[in-house]
């Protein structure tokens, strides 16, 4: 498409772009398999189908057809064939199928009741491993009962303190437990239970005669949920072996290719969410202390980039053939990269260090191929090979390129400068298509979640598309966030809308004081803690025009206890319930500061967000009104907290239109 003929970015767009979820490579390194989901505009329904695609050149092509939603796809260890989930059967009850590479119809596996988290093939091939949750036993009786099933249910017993998760619900009764499955007969075998632990990320031994996982198996699992440990149990069951490790939180164990080593995801220390994770070593016998392979490095094994359409996401440790190096991500100053880290000295080199995001990374059964994928600031993600021993990758991958070609998108200059602090920060700004810099523009502040997390060279269509309007965007990494080191993630440990509040201001003088910046139209947004941090804004300054306030937290009082994190938000601010300490709470409420706001405040929220209830954002919209403040007050019925990255794609579309609707009547 020629220059003349490309267009802006639209909020509707986003029912054209496609998505890679997942990928892995053959192992022979012949084949690439990926899952990539679709949207259905007629139904507002996500679907997703596998596709392979070849390593030594030529197209990829579809592998499974049909309105399904099919999931991870992992090759057997012979690579002669692929398991994955597909809900094609029964679309609420997903089922593990497999299909053979030379082609022909899927057959299904299994014949389970509840949910498959996470699967894998047994070294020899003939078993499966999965992390299952079964249906509560009432569940099964209502659906198996016609009446029942209509009259619904009549109540809900909860004896548990973390009782639902956003975007899932309310939990079972039923725990997450590791059973495997016989390739040939379909067979099913339980090999944990229990009524109060739950068994996470199972992984097989080379031999394929143990298993290691997490478990926190204290008395009180809701009341330490930092202490998880690591366990391994025999393949047949039995009893389990917990390995010696640090207190602290863990996942993702990986065997060494001799089974006598464990690596794993790990902080060290309870509640200190601002440490860094560590990649840690441990003796799979249990003798000997386990070893933080990148205790001399400020930096952390984690994949916390934000963007809107997928592609991020966390992969276990990854051993080299010969056990001497481990392969982990790294969140690092807008990027997330690739690494090996030698097990003897904890050496680090960078394996893929280019600007942008490494998701789902695999190496062939002989660790010398690499595929990986790949997002940047300018593309939602490609899928990458590179042979044993090259320098230059090759993309196997076109998703989504003719859509790219039709926009013309604004140009991205990244930027470091001075915080409140004198301290060094990272920031991008977005022009507008057709930027001309003799012009004044109004702008847009994005502030970012978590507050755990970091924006960086990855591809937002959110911010595309408020730059399409007319809008300078602008994002940055205040203190608190991750991806800059302990010191910069502790600042605000115990005290929100501090240091981060004057970072934020520092980085909006900085925009200001540009010649092609309106300083009298300049808008601000966030979502989640961004929200906390926007709402925190409008009662502590005017200089902003106009503020759009999502999926905030506004009363840290009562969002104790009634959000699916539940207490433990107290751990950030004094770790005192409000029983103990309750001002403590309250001080760094934005609903105490509320009395002071001017700004015009359009709040958008989910009527089904767990993790910041919506009274939250009800309670600061009263305020508003009672103040004489103009606000508006939109709600999405039936969504979750992630409603801008997992949404129905009308609610997300109608979402965007909403903010570009506010900041054009303001900005």
């Amino acid at each position: 498409m020629s220059e003349d003929t490309k267009r802006s970015i639209r909020a509707e767009d986003l029912y054209r772009f496609q998505s890679i979820t997942y990928a892995e490579l053959s192992p022979d390194g012949e084949w690439v398999s990926y899952a990539l989901q679709r949207v259905d505009r007629e139904s507002e329904k996500k679907y997703a189908n596998i596709w392979l695609a070849p390593t030594t050149g030529g197209d990829a092509r579809q592998f499974t057809v049909g309105e399904e939603v099919a999931s991870t796809p992992r090759w057997s260890p012979d690579g002669r064939w692929l398991a994955f989930l597909s809900n094609r059967d029964a679309e609420k009850q997903p089922q593990l199928y497999l299909i053979s590479v030379d082609g022909g119809e899927a057959e299904r596996l299994t014949d389970l009741k509840g949910e498959i988290a996470a699967f894998e093939w047994s070294p020899d091939g003939q078993r499966i491993l999965l992390q299952f949750r079964q249906k509560d036993k009432e569940e099964l009786e209502r659906e198996e009962d016609e009446q029942k099933k209509k009259l619904g249910r009549v109540y809900r017993h909860i004896d548990r303190l973390f009782y639902a998760l956003d975007g899932a619900g309310y939990h079972p009764k039923e725990r997450w437990h590791i059973w495997t499955v016989d390739v040939a007969s379909g067979e099913a075998t339980q090999l944990t239970a229990g009524e109060i632990y739950d068994e996470l990320d199972p992984t097989w031994s080379p031999d394929g005669e143990r298993v290691a996982f997490v478990s926190n198996r204290t008395p009180a699992p809701d009341l330490e949920p930092d202490v998880i440990d690591l366990f391994v149990i025999s393949a047949a069951g039995g009893e389990l072996h917990k390995i010696n490790t640090p207190l602290g939180p863990k996942q993702k164990p990986s065997w060494s290719p001799d089974g006598q080593w464990l690596a794993y995801i790990g902080r060290e220390g309870r509640g200190d969410w601002w440490r860094n994770q560590g990649l840690w070593v441990a003796p799979a016998a249990g003798a000997g202390e386990a070893r933080n392979l990148l205790a001399d490095y400020d930096l952390s094994v984690e994949s916390t980039t934000i963007n809107d359409l997928g592609g991020n996401n966390l992969r276990p440790p990854v051993w080299s053939a010969d056990g001497a190096e481990l392969y982990c991500q790294i969140s690092r100053h807008g990027n997330t990269t690739l690494h090996a880290v030698t097990v003897a000295d904890g050496e680090l080199r960078t394996v893929v260090g280019l600007d942008g995001v490494v998701g789902a990374y695999n190496f062939d059964a002989a660790g010398e191929r690499l595929a990986y994928f790949h997002e940047t600031m300018r593309d939602p993600g490609q899928l990458w090979f590179r042979e044993a021993g090259a320098v230059e990758a090759r993309q196997l991958t076109e998703c989504n390129a003719e859509l790219l070609a039709e926009f013309e998108l604004g140009e991205v200059e990244e930027v470091w400068f001075q915080g409140a602090a004198g301290n060094e920060l990272q920031g991008w700004i977005i022009q507008p298509p057709d930027f001309d810099p003799q012009k004044k523009y109004p702008s847009i502040m994005e502030i970012h979640g978590g507050p755990w997390a970091q924006y960086g060279n990855f591809f937002m269509h959110e911010f595309y598309y408020l730059a399409a309007q007319g809008y300078v965007v602008y994002f940055c990494n205040p203190r608190g966030g991750a991806g800059y080191g302990e010191e910069h993630a502790k600042a605000i440990w115990g005290e929100w809308g501090d240091v981060d509040y004057a970072d934020l201001m520092a980085w909006a003088d900085y925009l200001a004081a540009k010649p092609y910046i309106d300083p009298d139209r300049m808008g601000v947004t966030g979502g989640s803690y961004g929200g906390y941090m926007t709402a925190w804004i409008v009662g502590h300054t005017a200089r902003f025009r106009a503020a759009v306030m999502q999926r905030s937290v506004t009363n840290l009082i009562s969002m104790w206890g009634s959000s699916d994190m539940n207490w433990v938000f107290q751990r950030v601010f004094g770790d005192q319930p409000p029983y103990e300490n309750i001002e403590r709470l309250w001080q760094s409420s934005p609903m105490k500061h509320v009395g002071a706001a001017t700004t015009p405040t359009l709040i958008i929220h989910s009527a089904q967000d767990l993790r910041c209830p919506l009274e939250q954002s009800q309670q600061f919209f009263v305020a508003l009104k009672m103040l004489g403040v103009d606000t508006e007050f939109v709600i999405f019925p039936g969504e979750p907290h992630g409603l801008s990255r997992q949404g129905r794609t009308d609610r997300r579309v109608a979402r965007l239109e909403w903010i570009n609707r506010w900041f054009e009547r303001y900005l």
